[in-house]
């Protein structure tokens, strides 16, 4: 009997999730479908324990759905408990859901493995404060970099999510109008602006040619993000498409045992 999986969102048109993990499958053999569902964050909720009832064995959530799910769920991981939001959903056969979160491991991956880019001692910025973020600031801080900071339109919200994880590392906040002026040698794009086709009021002069910009979004033009940090002369901009893959992996290694070889899905994607 084929299982389900699936992903939620909203919206979730964009998402390329079905095609990996089909793809996934057909490499290992596992009997799987993948689907993606639609779901206004009121109908959260209900939805979730639904999809139990439904025969689902899985779930991956996107925006803006993850800080969400962390409180819905029934058990979460260690690395989910820590960073406060989930994108990885395992539904038991009694209906309990297990919450997991490999969107650090799927970037970490796609950084240094996949695009070899320096993270030990490095000037890491990333921007936003929401779900995203708090999914890869572990892994982040567990790389040795020699500064991280992280950058919100309010500073509230940045600083909370900054004394939430002081104790795995040192790590600062600030506003994005306080950024001018400063230099990184990685900056990663956190927030959804692109999403609705626009960029936050990112300050240009932090960014140098050597710069590595990083998109946790990925479109299959250029996302509004990694545009603008091309039109400020930065040389190494990527959309998020390694870390998508990377971190689809982890997922269906959960959900199967079994881990795919993601270089000839990357391969297929922009």
């Amino acid at each position: 009997m084929t299982d389900r999986y699936g992903v939620i969102g909203h919206p979730i048109g964009h998402s390329k999730s079905p095609v990996i993990h089909r793809l996934f499958a057909a490499q290992t053999g596992e009997d799987l479908s993948y689907e993606a569902f639609d779901v206004p964050p009121e109908a959260l909720e209900s939805r979730l324990r639904a999809f139990a009832g439904e025969g689902l064995r899985g779930l991956n959530v996107t925006v803006p759905h993850k800080e969400q799910v962390a409180r819905l769920v029934d058990q979460l991981t260690d690395r989910a408990h820590l960073a406060g939001a989930v994108n990885t959903v395992t539904i038991a056969v009694d209906g309990r859901l297990d919450g997991d979160n490999t969107d650090g491991v799927g970037l970490l991956t796609d950084l240094a493995t996949n695009l070899e880019v320096q993270l030990e001692d490095a000037r890491i910025l990333v921007l936003g404060a929401g779900g995203a973020t708090r999914g890869i600031i572990p892994a982040l801080l567990g790389s040795g970099p020699r500064d991280l900071v992280v950058a919100n339109r309010t500073l509230e919200r940045a600083r909370a999510l900054a004394s939430h994880f002081e104790r795995l590392g040192a790590i600062a906040a600030c506003r994005f109008d306080e950024l001018a002026g400063r230099r990184f040698d990685l900056v990663i794009n956190a927030t959804s602006a692109g999403l609705q086709g626009g960029v936050p009021p990112f300050p240009a002069s932090m960014l140098t040619p050597e710069t590595v910009c990083y998109d946790l979004s990925y479109a299959m033009a250029d996302t509004p993000f990694v545009a603008w940090a091309r039109s400020h002369g930065v040389q190494h901009a990527h959309q998020g498409w390694g870390m998508l893959v990377e971190q689809a992996a982890e997922a269906f290694f959960i959900w199967r045992g079994v881990r795919p070889d993601t270089q000839p899905v990357r391969a297929k994607l922009p």
